[in-house]
């Protein structure tokens, strides 16, 4: 069955774009403050200060690729976190002057570090980086020193507000993604196992109640026929394949073999010009036909029966016609273990992939499937898996 590409989650995609301006707003004010700090001090304080400073960005740029590399907290660069705390611990005690710089680190050592490591770890930062304001201030303004620290307190608040939301999200689309696959499941086993199991028991019981005449064994072989069918589709269930004959040979073909489990003498007729079709629209449309089919042997009695398959500039359409005995659409019971997942699956198919369907039927007047795929992105011309 076709899947599309792995797509990263929305919320590594928002921490991708939070780590980068993290990141560069730590160089752009590693910078100024080197600078401001060149410009108000001698060169003497200025050697080992800037030596100290190069030190951080050294570690701080290390810290953040392994971060990269290894974006579930792994073990490989918690001790060149340790350092950089550390190191910067000193430089901003000893220059208050990069103390703006403490926000990147406030944000990194929360990668870092878990529970109550990462609150010690953003604590110290806070805490080196209140002791050089105050140190700066000629240990006179208090604000210096507790600025820093209430600063600290308000973005362990938010920090783990965003952390808490993220879980909560990450959890949703693990539920969502989880009620997806089980409605792609139970679509591929209704229109695979469910509607071949129930064939080839009208089958028998057919045979059961003509036998021994030449009919009966004609059914039995039909029957087995159909349970061989179920046993492949269910392999390639299990396997994550797609079914025989979906992704090669001509659509129409498939489309005919497909009609042809459940209705012997189904015609597929096609209009427009073919061209090669993306696998998602191929998979719905053999899915769609043979759980139409599968209906119209169970349910519709019917003396005549068709499929049109048509090309248009922009979409691809598909038609299921009976003259079968008919039904509301209206009074269509819900889903329940007695079955009735029929229509349901194949308008969840088309509807997934931006389409519509629609079932035009009355009681005696026979019924019409009609179904409309878009293609957003109309194949090259050729021959070649139409």
């Amino acid at each position: 069955m076709p899947t599309a590409p792995p797509q990263p989650p929305p919320s590594s995609r928002f921490d991708g774009r939070i780590d980068a301006v993290v990141h560069a707003g730590f160089a752009v004010l590693m910078v100024a403050s080197g600078v401001r700090y060149v410009m108000r001090h001698s060169p003497a304080d200025n050697l080992w200060t800037v030596a100290l400073a190069a030190a951080v960005c050294a570690l701080y740029a290390l810290t953040a690729l392994l971060a990269h590399q290894q974006p579930a907290r792994g073990r490989q660069w918690i001790p060149w976190m340790i350092a950089l705390v550390a190191a910067w611990a000193a430089l901003v005690i000893l220059a208050p002057s990069f103390a703006w710089c403490s926000f990147a680190i406030f944000f990194l050592t929360r990668r870092a570090f878990r529970g109550w490591a990462g609150y010690a770890a953003s604590g110290v930062a806070a805490a080196a980086t209140a002791v050089g304001l105050f140190r700066m201030s000629g240990w006179r303004d208090v604000a210096m020193l507790l600025g820093p620290l209430a600063a600290g307190a308000l973005l362990t608040l938010f920090y783990d507000k965003i952390e808490r939301d993220q879980e909560r999200l990450a959890a949703t689309e693990r539920e969502a993604g989880i009620a997806t696959e089980r409605e792609r499941v139970s679509r591929e086993i209704h229109d695979t196992v469910t509607q071949g199991l129930a064939s080839s028991l009208l089958l028998l019981e057919a045979a059961q109640r003509s036998w021994p005449d030449h009919s009966a064994q004609r059914d039995v072989a039909k029957a087995s026929s159909l349970l061989r069918r179920n046993l492949a589709d269910t392999r390639s269930l299990v396997h994550e394949l797609s079914a025989p004959g979906l992704e090669s040979g001509p659509l129409p073909e498939a489309l005919q073999h497909a009609a042809h489990q459940y209705v012997d003498a189904i015609q597929v007729q096609v209009t427009g010009d073919p061209r090669p079709l993306p696998p998602e629209v191929r998979h719905a449309l053999l899915r769609v036909t043979q759980s139409a089919a599968a209906n119209i042997k169970l349910h519709a009695h019917a003396d005549h029966a068709s499929v049109t398959l048509g090309y248009l500039p922009e979409a691809v359409t598909l038609d299921v016609y009976d003259d079968g005995r008919g039904f509301d659409p209206g009074a269509v019971p819900s889903p329940s273990e007695t079955g009735g997942y029929g229509l349901r699956a194949m308008r969840q198919r088309v509807e997934q992939l931006g389409g519509e369907l629609s079932v035009e039927s009355s009681p005696g007047e026979g019924t019409i499937i009609a179904a409309q795929l878009p293609l957003s992105q109309p194949a090259q011309s050729s021959k070649e898996g139409l």
